[in-house]
């Protein structure tokens, strides 16, 4: 039994000896509850595999420990430990674990500012954050904790980032990459939102050029693609941006020959070539400069419409031409600074276009015309090459760049509905056209073909005449995973002047991050001003070699930790191969849609990188992906940037642990944001209170056995066996599909009302009446999911047997939740007046006999004469009147 009791009153105790006042008092009961919790270590352990229990692993993300929890994690985790309960309930094996995502730059940002070492902030914040996870109730198997900055952890980063190298999906290049100031390291292209740093929203992020390592997530952008059609239980929104993101295009490449302007032709035409407004006719032998431009399209239909080349400002070709024109060299490097404050401002797609003519051209394979080359702000060295053919007649971003630069326009394809003769254009007003379902003219030998045909036949004859080939293009790029900071994972390379870039052996791993480092967040990473870090030994040749000092992208950390949970001591393997046979797919992930495209295609990717490695059999790491809606608080996300939130703490010690987390359920549907009330708070609180006096007034009597006396009476037992099975049925739905937790508690509102009205009845066969007593069981039971602490207590009180975590789900009985009544709406001249409750099976006579007991309808016939009734059993009555 538990060791808390029902409270007693000052005013109680003075009468000396009358029935006690019962008080729920969540501060005496969960604490207790707690403490009885902390000393099960098995109470929510996943069972052996060999169990021959259904398996069910439900995760939901795991934090950051910024330092303290708000009311978003809470919302959060309250849904996945009303699933994981509800599971344990239903006969389940479930892997219900908790870690830290530990490594990051708050961390270092504490270190400067409070004069604290990152490892020793950090671990005071994960004290702090686990305390206050068991006061709220949450049922985490704490024997599989994960924290990714602690060596048995990130050894095993360095181990995987090792294989990935052997097998060249780790490379390092320089590159053009995301820096912010603040941070003081590079971003990933995922991690930089309308041109700004996704952790300081104010930052605007600068382009720099370094050496960085990175890893080939392109190598799997189809099989990422393809695999999000089998993701079926994962949200549309989330398939949809990662699709975006990925960015699948299909066209072609096409190679266009630079004209050597030394030995240009000098033909009538001559006169425009300093203008590069006009495409110049093809002739004969023209020289070449052995350069190409090499150009993705998607519609290689229209390239008899191209009357320019346009290069991104920081095109190779661009640096050739400007080395050896200082005037056209000034005019980039605006194009540039144009395109950097694009970037700043959040959305290069908007830039007003500018150009530039670089005074050379190049030559269209397809019918020797020369194209002026320009150089053009609006794009971009990072899509495709880098290079375009222009066809303003059919492209709305040329169109606007020819009509303000004056060049040629030339229409080469039109809509099937018009002629399909040769010469027959649209009008200007109609440009730029840019339909697929077209027809080619002005096309030389593709003339009247179909687009999609001529998108074939055109690439095919490129590769023929080889100058170019059907080509797929991905958006996504390679990850970029270098950071300059100290806090994260060491990466594992070693640089030899004999031997060049060596891996760190598998022996000597961990390669471990100092413990006493000085951090600045200037001059690139710290561990590079550590000569104990930086001077090491090449294992190849023996001779000096120098450490890499680069640091892994945090999100390396959480692209595989839930493998790490089926067996967290591992100290020879990442995880035991067999576990994660037997445990994955997930089967629930639990998290924000901010984690669409950065978190979530990472992990997809590790997966299948470690499925290839043969470590693993699954493709995908969670079958099911639930995105819950944010807590907002004053019209903003609650966080701590927003000076926002609000404490779990602060509520638990006004209304108790379970009123804080049902209310988190109850107060909007899970996927929805929520609008944080806390008056919210303190009706459950209120409501929780209710069930706790009509249970602890009943359980005295169930913990006794069953003795002769009252019995319910039948009509009495029908209706609240009725709606026991009704809720019964509803919540178990709730569980199976929709997760609609706010109408589930709201029916358990709604039980335990209809059970205060008959209180007297069940208080009175309680003692005697199997059926009162299992009205009051089952209603503990379907409070279990959502708020343990009562639940567990009431369970104690009343005599359940076992751990309530562990006590059979109820089954709703389909005899027992057939209504006995139902509703009939009257209507009085065809309007509605009235709704009454009549049997199922009452005829005509008997339901003229209801309504015309019924006050409503009374009040709305008084003075009139009823012309006729018409009465349809067991759908409406509808009375004409007159006068």
């Amino acid at each position: 039994m538990s060791s808390t009791k029902p409270t007693e009153t000052a005013a109680t105790a003075a009468t000396g000896g009358a029935s006690p006042e019962i008080r729920y008092n969540p501060a005496e009961i969960e604490p207790c509850w707690q403490q009885r919790w902390a000393e099960q270590p098995d109470l929510y352990a996943a069972e052996p595999a060999s169990s021959g229990k259904p398996k069910y692993y439900v995760l939901e993300m795991l934090p950051y420990p910024s330092g303290q929890l708000h009311m978003g994690h809470v919302r959060n985790y309250s849904i996945g430990d009303a699933l994981a309960r509800y599971m344990w309930m239903q006969g389940y094996n479930v892997l219900h674990p908790m870690g830290w995502d530990a490594f990051g730059l708050p961390a270092e940002n504490a270190a400067l500012k409070n004069n604290t070492p990152p490892r020793q902030w950090t671990l005071s914040n994960i004290s702090a954050m686990k305390r206050q996870m068991n006061r709220v109730g949450f049922s985490y198997d704490w024997a599989n904790e994960v924290t990714t900055c602690l060596p048995d952890y990130y050894r095993w980063n360095q181990w995987f980032f090792i294989r990935m190298f052997e097998r060249g999906l780790a490379y390092r290049k320089k590159s053009k990459v995301n820096w912010c100031p603040e941070c003081a390291t590079v971003l990933a292209n995922e991690q930089v939102i309308n041109g700004r740093c996704w952790r300081h929203e104010d930052t605007i992020v600068e382009q720099r050029d370094l050496e960085q390592w990175f890893l080939r997530i392109t190598n799997y952008a189809q099989e990422l693609l393809d695999c999000l059609d089998k993701l079926d239980g994962w949200p549309d929104k989330v398939r949809t941006m990662q699709r975006n993101w990925i960015g699948r295009s299909e066209g072609a490449e096409v190679d266009f020959a630079v004209e050597d302007a030394r030995g240009a032709p000098d033909d009538e035409h001559q006169h425009m070539r300093h203008k590069g407004t006009a495409v110049l006719p093809a002739v004969e032998n023209v020289e070449t400069t052995g350069s190409k431009i090499t150009v993705f399209t998607t519609r290689i239909d229209t390239i008899y419409g191209a009357t320019s080349i346009q290069l991104a400002p920081e095109h190779a070709l661009v640096k050739e031409f400007a080395a050896a024109n200082s005037d056209l060299a000034e005019q980039v490097g605006a194009l540039l600074d144009q395109q950097r404050q694009a970037r700043e401002s959040g959305d290069i797609g908007e830039i007003e276009k500018h150009g530039v003519f670089t005074g050379h051209y190049a030559i269209n394979p397809f019918n020797g015309e020369r194209l002026p080359i320009w150089v053009a702000n609006y794009i971009v060295a990072e899509y495709g090459t880098g290079a375009i053919m222009s066809v303003p007649a059919h492209d709305e971003r040329d169109y606007e760049f020819a009509k303000k630069y004056g060049l040629e326009i030339r229409i080469v394809i039109l809509p099937r509905r018009t002629d399909e003769t040769e010469g027959n254009a649209e009008p200007e007003s109609m440009l730029p056209y840019t339909e697929e379902d077209s027809l080619l003219i002005n096309s030389g030998a593709f003339n009247t073909l179909g687009n999609k045909e001529a998108q074939q036949k055109m690439a095919a004859f490129a590769e023929e005449k080889g100058f170019g080939k059907p080509t797929i293009t991905f958006r996504l790029r390679d990850w970029g995973v270098s950071r300059q900071r100290y806090w994260g994972t060491p990466i594992p390379m070693l640089y030899c002047e004999k031997d060049g870039i060596v891996p760190v052996p598998d022996d000597q791993l961990p390669v471990l991050l100092p413990d006493h480092v000085e951090i600045t967040q200037e001059g690139g990473s710290p561990l590079g001003k550590l000569p104990e870090f930086v001077n090491a030994t090449c294992p190849k040749c023996g001779r000096p070699a120098r450490r890499e000092t680069d640091t892994m992208d945090t999100f390396v950390d959480s692209s595989w930790y839930f493998y790490r949970y089926t067996s967290a001591k591992n100290d020879k393997d990442p995880f035991d191969s067999a576990a994660i046979q037997y445990w994955f797919p997930i089967d629930q992930y639990i998290g924000g849609v901010e984690h669409a495209i950065l978190h979530l295609i990472y992990s997809r990717f590790w997966t299948k990188v470690m499925r290839d490695l043969g470590l693993i059999q699954n493709d995908e790491p969670a079958e099911r992906l639930f995105t819950q809606g944010m807590v907002i608080k004053n019209g903003a996300k609650m966080s701590k940037s927003k000076g926002n939130v609000v404490s779990p703490d602060d509520m638990i010690a006004r209304y108790g642990a379970d009123a804080t987390r049902m209310y988190s359920l109850f107060a909007a549907p899970p996927d929805r944001d929520l609008d944080w009330q806390e008056d919210g708070v303190a009706g459950v609180s209120r409501f929780l209170g209710r069930v706790y006096r009509f249970v602890m007034k009943a359980a005295p009597a169930m913990c006794q056995p069953i003795s002769a006396g009252s019995q319910l009476p039948s009509d009495v037992a029908q209706i609240l066996e009725r709606k026991l099975h009704q809720t019964i049925y509803k919540i178990t739905q709730d569980f199976a599909g929709r997760w609609h937790f706010n109408t589930s508690i709201a029916a358990i509102m709604e039980l335990s009302n209809l059970f205060a009205e008959h209180e007297e009845a069940i208080a009175a066969a309680v003692a005697s009446d199997a059926r009162a007593r299992d009205l009051i069981s089952n209603l503990v039971l379907l409070l279990a999911p959502f708020g343990p602490y009562l639940a567990a207590e009431l369970w104690d009180q009343i005599g359940g047997v076992s751990a309530i975590n562990k006590a059979p789900w109820p089954k709703a009985d389909p005899g027992k939740m057939a209504e006995l009544t139902i509703e009939i709406p009257v209507q009085v001249n065809g309007k509605l007046r009235a709704v009454v409750q009549a049997p199922k099976d009452a005829d005509q006579e008997t339901l003229r006999e209801i309504v015309k007991a019924d006050a409503k309808v009374r009040a709305s016939l008084a003075g009139k004469e009823i012309v006729k009734a018409i009465v349809v059993p067991g759908k409406l009555v509808n009375i004409v009147v007159k006068g």
